[in-house]
């Protein structure tokens, strides 16, 4: 395991400082990052074992009671209710509806618009071209246009000159003051900011910068290390657990369980399962025969009588189980 590796820097400024962090901090990084990156291996096998055993299984059990719960009564709903209900009642319904409108609301309407509105709008319409637009072209427009030419037009222009003066002073002032307060800022302000930037934190940052990468660079090398590190130890910890409880436990399943359960079924289960088979057969004979028996006992009782004696075909399948 090579501690060292990373870009070789020149052995001056900088380089001297990497070259001096670089060793300890990824030592002491790596102490820290191993138990770390072990504990985060153990997790992540945990997670994808209950992920895979636990949690898939139970979320399909659960989309499965979401849907019979949610969906399907829904989608029953919709299919048996209320698309029947949107298909015979309401479509029928707004078709009567539209018709009624139609013959209420809008005949009315189109012919009060077209016998009554339509000529009271010509008829406004020529008043206004007739009358008011000549009146009020003579008492309104003439006097208007006057006044615009001869007295606001002049005054706006004096206004304009006077205006334009102002804005000049008022831009002259502002120049003078926007520069005084310049230079002011820039010599107190500017400068000394300037100078502690370029001779007090601007080498504070690259040194800090230096230690931030190296920093970095040895997390991700301590990173790497610790999970071949927290592989080997699963690995073992896996071989461990294999010849200490799945072999035995395989071997003792394979030399002790296996052969008693072949006797088991062999000596007990078979000869108890014949048994049980045999007890089943006699049974079915013994009722059998109990029915041939009550069956014969029917017709002859029904013969004393003097009734029928029944269908050929019954005879037929009551002599049948007898003669088996």
């Amino acid at each position: 395991m090579d501690l060292e590796k990373g870009p070789r820097e020149e052995p001056g400024g900088e380089g001297r400082l990497a070259v001096a962090l670089r060793v300890p901090v990824r030592i002491v990084v790596l102490v820290l990052v191993v138990p770390v990156r072990m504990v985060w291996d153990a997790l992540v096998v945990a997670g994808r074992f209950l992920g895979d055993r636990v949690f898939r299984p139970v979320g399909r059990a659960l989309l499965w009671v979401g849907r019979a719960v949610l969906v399907w009564p829904f989608v029953a709903l919709w299919r048996w209710v209320l698309v029947p209900l949107w298909r015979w009642v309401l479509v029928p319904l707004g078709v009567a509806l539209r018709w009624l409108g139609t013959v209420l609301v809008v005949v009315p309407a189109a012919a009060l618009y077209r016998w009554v509105l339509t000529p009271l709008g010509h008829a406004a319409v020529w008043f206004c071209a007739r009358v008011l637009t000549p009146l009020g072209r003579g008492l309104f427009v003439v006097p208007a246009v006057w006044l615009y030419r001869w007295v606001l037009t002049p005054v706006g222009h004096a206004l304009l000159w006077c205006g334009r003066g102002l804005a000049w002073l008022g831009s002259l002032l502002v120049t003078g003051i926007g520069t005084a307060l310049y230079w002011t800022v820039r010599v107190l302000v500017v400068l000394p900011v300037y100078a502690v930037w370029r001779r007090l934190l601007a080498p504070v940052g690259r040194a800090l910068a230096v230690v931030a990468r190296e920093v970095g660079a040895a997390f991700g090398h301590a990173w790497r290390i610790a999970g071949y590190i927290s592989l080997a130890v699963g690995r073992a910890l896996a071989v461990f657990f294999r010849w200490t409880l799945v072999e035995p436990a395989r071997r003792v399943y394979r030399t002790v369980l296996t052969p008693v359960g072949h006797v088991v079924r062999d000596a007990v289960l078979r000869p108890v399962a014949e048994a049980a088979r045999s007890v089943g057969r006699v049974t079915r004979d013994a009722l059998r025969s109990v029915r041939v028996t009550a069956r014969q006992v029917r017709r002859d009782v029904r013969r004393a009588l003097g009734m029928p004696a029944g269908p050929a075909g019954i005879g037929r399948r009551e002599r049948r189980p007898a003669g088996r």
